[in-house]
């Protein structure tokens, strides 16, 4: 029988099935749920919106957002979205998926922490941000059925989420906290980490190379 949350059938295919076991039995519980519910979310926001999209795709790129932040996952030298991008399109070519649909996965997780970009991309890119941002900061939350979020909570309760979600974020990037500088991260890596500052552009560019070149252009 479908699995089905809020009137939303989570897609019944043997991908999704398979990617659903990896993360529960990979990932903290606290990352899993945080997952499901941003699909689920992000379904809602696409009906309210009368957006059509790939409920496949939406739940890759839903389900696989979060696990770069963990071993072995993790890489030391890219960005955590680069990491969870790079393991769902790799999980989707081998299991047979076109090209162009891991791609479609592949940017709507290494855009969901950049602002400003994913909304005016495709469907499946834009509304994986917008999920994922209703779960973690409340994006849009009071245009949502309430019924259908409690729904939602039910199945997937958001206990201690918070608390956990900002211990993830530390823990997968306490090892590399500059691959954070210019995304959001970089605010709780901050609040976090003792002694820790994101890199300031202004100080970049003045402290670049060019301001020392006796060669650079000059007024």
């Amino acid at each position: 029988m479908p699995e089905i949350i809020a009137g939303f059938e989570i897609p019944g295919t043997a991908a999704v099935a398979e990617a659903t076991r990896f993360i529960q039995e990979t990932t903290r519980p606290s990352i899993y749920h945080h997952s499901r519910r941003a699909f689920l979310f992000s379904r809602m926001h696409a009906q309210r919106l009368g957006v059509d999209l790939d409920p496949e795709l939406l739940y890759m790129a839903s389900i696989f957002h979060d696990v770069g932040l963990l071993t072995p996952f993790s890489d030391a030298v890219q960005r955590f979205e680069v990491d969870s991008a790079d393991h769902a399109r790799k999980f989707l070519l081998e299991r047979g998926f076109p090209g162009a649909a891991a791609e479609t996965v592949w940017t709507a997780i290494a855009l969901h922490t950049t602002l400003g970009i994913p909304e005016r991309m495709g469907p499946e890119i834009a509304l994986t941000q917008l999920g994922i941002a209703t779960d973690v900061i409340g994006v849009a939350l009071d245009a949502l059925d309430r019924d259908q979020v409690a729904e939602v909570l039910a199945a997937h309760p958001r206990v201690d989420f918070t608390d956990e979600f900002l211990r993830a974020h530390v823990d997968g990037l306490k090892n590399r906290p500059h691959t954070a500088d210019g995304t959001m991260n970089s605010d709780i890596l901050e609040r976090f980490i003792p002694g820790f500052q994101h890199t300031n552009i202004v100080e970049a560019i003045l402290n670049s190379p060019w301001e020392a070149d006796p060669r650079r252009a000059t007024r």
